[in-house]
């Protein structure tokens, strides 16, 4: 195995079916193939479409991906692929379809956690993460912030999303203000023409009652429901509902209480690297606001790609490699998928 080893990943936790390659840090391929069109009409994300899809899409992903990088499979020193946490029949895909490549190919397999993923994909685009460092992953499904001391040992969950997950909030918000499914770019979009100071929306969880309870927690399904009840209130009204204007206050609200939480993290553990992954980190308010707060406190602000943001393969491949860098044994080959894997397992 050459020093740097040659990690292909597998993504099929949700409507993303990924496969990407790298080499240590090295991204070598990133293919991926969406359904997100498909479950479009359904206004979120429709479990037994997303499994089809992925069985139709993960053979000709791998081979794009392998064409992609110029190698073979046989060049591969090891696979990984997300074991969880993610819709179970998503995963179930993704997982089979590693295991029969691993078997074929007499590869090592590794399942891993996709949220600590999130986190290990930003090393492709910065290099090695300082450690200790604090990780707040924001996406349709989880909102969280995790100490990071040593990736491949595990993280320690600080704070977590106690009902609606930002990146759920905004497909919830977008379908209210009559935007497309997924909500996160159209509302960014509409939001850029708005005023986000025009509106008065709530900040969950950050009264000082709740933050003796929930000092780094989330909650976004007051927010999402006070915008229900403004934009409904102007609709009985007949007036017209200022779409930029709810789009900009609703985004200003998101983002002002993750990069708050976010940074008082930080500060309570002496952290001066603050990492933000998962889809709703492609948010362009949300990369302002956290670049302007931490440099006033002197923290580092490390944000993947836009297209490194939501899931993909590369994730997956960069965890992997890190994994087998540093000397992590191999998971077994009847390895399980877990759609409510904890945060606490890196691998299983």
């Amino acid at each position: 195995m050459a020093d740097e080893p040659l990690v292909l990943g597998i993504e099929t936790s949700c409507d993303e079916t990924g496969v990407g390659i790298v080499r240590g840090h090295t991204l070598l391929a990133d293919a991926l193939a969406s359904s997100v069109d498909q479950h479009a009409r359904f206004g979120g994300v429709v479990p037994e479409v997303a499994s089809r899809a992925h069985l139709e899409a993960i053979v000709p992903t791998m081979r794009r991906a392998l064409d992609q990088a110029g190698v073979t499979i046989a060049d591969i020193d090891a696979i990984a692929v997300t074991a969880g946490p993610g819709l179970a029949g998503a995963l179930l895909v993704g997982v089979a379809a590693a295991k029969g490549y691993a078997v074929a190919a007499e590869k090592p397999i590794y399942g891993v956690n996709h949220l600590a993923a999130h986190v290990a994909v930003d090393t492709l685009e910065h290099g090695p993460l300082p450690e200790p460092a604090v990780a707040m992953l924001v996406s349709g499904g989880h909102s969280s912030l995790l100490l990071v001391d040593d990736l491949t040992a595990g993280v320690t969950p600080l704070g977590a999303t106690i009902d609606d997950a930002a990146g759920e909030a905004f497909d919830k918000v977008a379908r209210l203000l009559g935007l497309p499914f997924p909500g996160g770019p159209p509302i960014d979009r509409a939001a850029r023409e708005g005023d986000g100071a025009a509106i008065a929306f709530p900040r969950g969880l950050t009264a000082p009652k709740d933050l003796a309870a929930h000092r780094f927690d989330f909650s976004f399904s007051g927010l999402k429901t006070a915008v229900a009840r403004w934009v409904e209130a102007r609709e009985r009204a007949g007036e017209p509902v200022p779409v930029a204007d709810v789009a900009a206050s609703f985004q200003e609200a998101v983002c002002d209480v993750l990069t708050a939480k976010a940074i008082d993290a930080c500060r309570q553990h002496g952290v001066e690297t603050l990492v933000i992954g998962g889809g709703v980190a492609a948010n362009s308010r949300l990369r302002v606001l956290a670049e302007q707060r931490c440099a006033r406190h002197g923290i580092t602000v490390r944000v993947p790609p836009p297209r490194l943001c939501t899931d993909n393969g590369a994730m997956v491949a960069a965890l992997g490699s890190h994994l087998v860098a540093a000397g992590i044994a191999p998971s077994r080959l009847d390895l399980p998928a877990d759609s409510a894997m904890p945060l606490t397992t890196v691998s299983v």
